[in-house]
């Protein structure tokens, strides 16, 4: 018969086995908490400004104010998903912090439009602040748009008023512009491009350069500093440099479930190193639109200036797209109108 033997542990062969096994589990708490990644994801091509001046900081800023083993891990230029998607992809936890236009998910972020609207600011950082503080606590964008899609703003840039460039027509007068078929970001960019009777095509920047380039589209609304980084100025011929034909959110974000399960030392970090990435990508980007005005017109750019009688028709037909554009979200039940009135006093504010 076969014998079963049993082991007795003295009382102090048994607490030197627990305090090791209390040891090991100690380390791998800390070896956890040191091994912890964030997948930051953008549709940005590499060495656009914006990751930088923005992305590149902010990283760098979390991990030296917070002080602790954080490792991210960098994905620009659609590597994780396109950009449509990466909303979905932040919210499901695919993607840890997510680049985001809210104009190219307008049917979930429809009120972060406020921001794009034209004529509503002069300045990136104007707007940028502005959006910033609206969405940050207990801001209006906050409890209307980034609490219900589960999404918290972790750093933000509205960039220097848009402007409108050409593949080949003058567009040294509004009429030009009738008929035009011309790339928007979505959005109340849409509307902007409908009440001077040219075309809007919707989409992202990635898309625009195969789209011009081939004629599918004539022209685009688009900024100075992201025409060079696309590499578009090349392959354009006439643009505007004194309009303001409105603007676009670049947002990046972290769904609230996920910002939750941080330490608090990191929580603190990224709200900390958010406020100064936003004042400090958009006042870099103010400063930079003469400089890039100048590289635009070496890459051979034509830029062109509408008539004073060109322009009053303009703003007047743009005041109209924002009362619509308000009013068309109140008939929906959303607040359009409340959150244009709390951008455009933030704007004033700064």
């Amino acid at each position: 018969m076969k014998q079963t033997r049993f082991y007795f542990l003295s009382h102090k062969r048994l607490y030197a086995i627990l305090a090791s096994l209390l040891t090991l589990g100690l380390s791998a708490s800390v070896q956890a908490q040191a091994q912890e990644k964030l997948r930051v994801a953008d549709s940005l091509p590499v060495g656009h400004f914006f990751a930088e001046t923005g992305t590149k900081f902010w990283m760098s800023e979390v991990a030296r104010i917070s002080g602790m083993p954080i490792q991210f891990e960098y994905y620009p230029a659609e590597q994780l998903g396109k950009a449509k998607d990466l909303l979905a992809l932040t919210q499901s936890g695919v993607v840890d912090v997510g680049y985001v236009v809210p104009s190219y998910a307008s049917d979930k972020m429809p009120l972060s439009a406020a921001a794009e609207l034209p004529g509503g600011f002069s300045t990136s950082c104007q707007a940028s602040l502005a959006y910033w503080k609206l969405s940050r606590n207990d801001g209006i964008l906050a409890k209307q748009e980034y609490a219900p899609n589960g999404v918290r703003l972790m750093f933000v840039i509205v960039l220097p008023p848009y402007q409108i460039f050409s593949g080949k027509k003058v567009i040294d007068t509004y009429k030009n512009l009738e008929g035009m078929k011309l790339r928007t970001a979505g959005g109340a960019m849409d509307a902007t491009v409908r009440s001077f009777s040219a075309v809007p095509v919707r989409m992202s920047a990635p898309e625009v350069y195969e789209s011009l380039s081939r004629g599918t589209i004539d022209g685009m609304l688009f900024p100075f500093g992201s025409l060079l980084s696309y590499d578009l100025a090349g392959i354009s011929k006439y643009g505007t440099s004194d309009e303001n034909f409105g603007s676009a959110v670049l947002a990046y974000m972290m769904s609230e479930a996920r910002f939750k399960k941080l330490p608090v030392k990191i929580q603190q970090a990224m709200d900390e190193a958010g406020e100064a990435t936003t004042r400090r990508a958009c006042a870099i980007a103010d400063k930079d639109v003469a400089t890039d005005i100048e590289k635009i017109r070496q890459k051979g750019v034509t830029f062109v200036t509408l008539s004073a009688v060109d322009k009053k028709v303009l703003t007047e037909s743009m005041q109209v797209v924002a009362a619509k554009w308000a009013q068309g979200l109140d008939q929906r039940g959303k607040p359009g109108t409340a959150v244009l009135k709390a951008f455009q006093s933030a704007v004033k504010e700064k």
